[in-house]
């Protein structure tokens, strides 16, 4: 059944102007079919936003109808009526009659995904034209902006359309938020007590974060020496490990388990990881595997284990002096080719912000890299972890356990972060008072090394949606591997 347009509330263009591209019929079509039949706006797809309607009524009352329907109502004109009340366009476009006229004149509710799409394609391409317009304009009228920035702030457009189908979120209404709200609640209850978020593969340690969460800063920050990078490595392999997903009816995949990960890594070349890698997949020691000290049995060992885990979606950027802003547009690039679900980053001070020049205070420019990282958080719905070094104020207190002040270069790390966490080893300090020439101090030095020699403790100084603590893990020097420590007491809220 075809379609008669209701009213042509396209205003006439000038000669030699291009319209938007837009399709009021479509809207039309849709909005009476819901009108007609409540149980055809199931059937859309949930990326059709209000915002994707061309004509401004039209929006209005496309969320006035998800409204009523939400809220178990129904979504009929004698109801939507009462909200268009006081709505001038309501009036214009001749009241109830509108709607009415809306119901009599729609097609088959079975019609109703293919108007969608046309709406929800019809709107990207208006926000596609927008976008190359605002990309020239930039390009001709702001020699103060280098090329390259120009180019990042565009992907980034670019990809945030791609991925939610408006360049920019906007003020979210507190249905949206509530709707996102009830999603998470309901995968976390579909899971019975499961982790909320990526599990790190240490189960204290998932204990007391409840798992990496979406769009979460964590800070790891600890003294040279401590294993921040083999327990970010730990962690990165972990989650790449156990990656499993189902297909989508959009073709798209869903990660059911584990995840894929991008470490950026900007102090340890890609081979050395991947040699930190092998090391704890194998069993055998990464320094003896990169001084060829092992027999052939061991060889066969890690001949089996690089079979098993060369599959695994763990991808590394080695980059010196890496930018914030090429960072962000490789995790874009790489989430929208092949996926997402966390991204690590040893070592924070070791970014930059690409503006050179702009930013003699380090202390300014690690702020703005925070800031920036806590962002591309939010906008990939994925965990950061981020490294960080800490001050040598550390080392010049009796009590080596570190704390929030001591974050170097600090700024808004603190801020910024929904978790900051500290790694502490009391052996990388005993073993550096070993006492001697007295046999009963160094039996009594001996038996405190033995205690504490494979002990690591992670604290956690900051938990924007937990409680803080300390968590104690297993730590093979040898494997520079973190594990769970076999023992009670493992987890000591504070």
């Amino acid at each position: 059944m075809a379609l008669v347009p209701v009213l042509d509330l396209r205003p006439p263009e000038p000669e030699g102007v291009t319209h938007a591209p837009s399709n009021i019929e479509a809207e039309q079509a849709l909005l009476g079919v819901i009108l007609f039949d409540n149980s055809a706006y199931e059937r859309l797809t949930d990326t059709l936003r209000p915002a994707h309607f061309h004509e401004p009524f039209h929006q209005r009352l496309f969320e006035a109808i998800e409204d009523c329907i939400r809220k178990g109502q129904l979504a009929e004109p004698i109801v939507l009526m009462e909200r268009f009340r006081n709505d001038p366009a309501f009036d214009d476009l001749g009241g109830i009659r509108y709607l009415a006229d809306l119901i009599d004149r729609a097609p088959p509710a079975a019609n109703a995904p293919d108007y969608g799409r046309v709406i929800y394609d019809l709107a990207l391409r208006r926000d596609l034209i927008r976008i190359g317009g605002e990309i020239a304009n930039a390009a001709q009228s702001d020699p103060e902006t280098i090329a390259r920035e120009q180019i990042e702030a565009a992907e980034q457009q670019l990809y945030t359309l791609a991925e939610t189908g408006s360049s920019s979120s906007g003020l979210l209404g507190l249905s949206d938020a509530l709707r996102g709200a009830i999603d998470m609640a309901a995968e976390a209850y579909d899971r019975d007590g499961g982790l909320a978020g990526l599990s790190t593969g240490l189960m204290d340690l998932d204990k007391i974060l409840g798992g990496l969460h979406k769009s979460d800063l964590l800070i790891l920050a600890a003294r040279p020496s401590m294993g921040k990078s083999t327990l970010a490595v730990n962690i990165a392999f972990h989650i790449a490990r156990n990656y499993a997903w189902e297909p989508q009816p959009d073709g798209s995949r869903k990660t059911v388990n584990g995840g894929v990960v991008a470490f950026f890594s900007l102090e340890m070349s890609a081979e050395q990881l991947a040699m930190r890698i092998l090391g704890e997949s194998s069993g055998v020691s990464s320094d003896r595997l990169r001084k060829g000290e092992i027999d052939a049995s061991e060889f066969g060992r890690v001949r089996d284990a690089a079979i098993e885990i060369q599959e695994s979606p763990l991808y590394i950027d080695d980059t010196g002096g890496l930018s914030i802003g090429k960072m962000a547009a490789r995790a874009r690039r790489l989430k929208r080719q092949v996926g997402l679900d966390l991204i690590v980053v040893d070592y924070l001070q070791l970014l930059t912000t690409g503006q050179s020049g702009r930013n003699d205070n380090r202390v300014q420019e690690v702020t703005i890299v925070t800031q920036a990282l806590k962002a591309l958080a939010k906008e990939l719905d994925v965990p950061i972890v981020a490294l960080s070094q800490l001050s040598r104020q550390v080392e010049n207190r009796e009590d080596k356990k570190p704390q929030l002040a001591d974050l170097r270069e600090s700024g808004s790390i603190e801020q910024d972060a929904d978790v900051v966490m500290f790694i502490y080893r009391e052996s990388y300090y005993l073993s550096r008072t070993e006492p001697s020439g007295d046999a009963a101090k160094h039996l009594e030095w001996q038996e405190k090394m033995d205690a504490v020699q494979n002990i690591s403790e992670v604290i956690i100084g900051k938990q924007r949606h937990g409680p803080i603590g300390t968590v104690k893990l297993h730590y093979n020097g040898e494997l520079t591997k973190f594990g769970n420590l076999a023992r009670e007491g493992r987890f000591e809220p504070r």
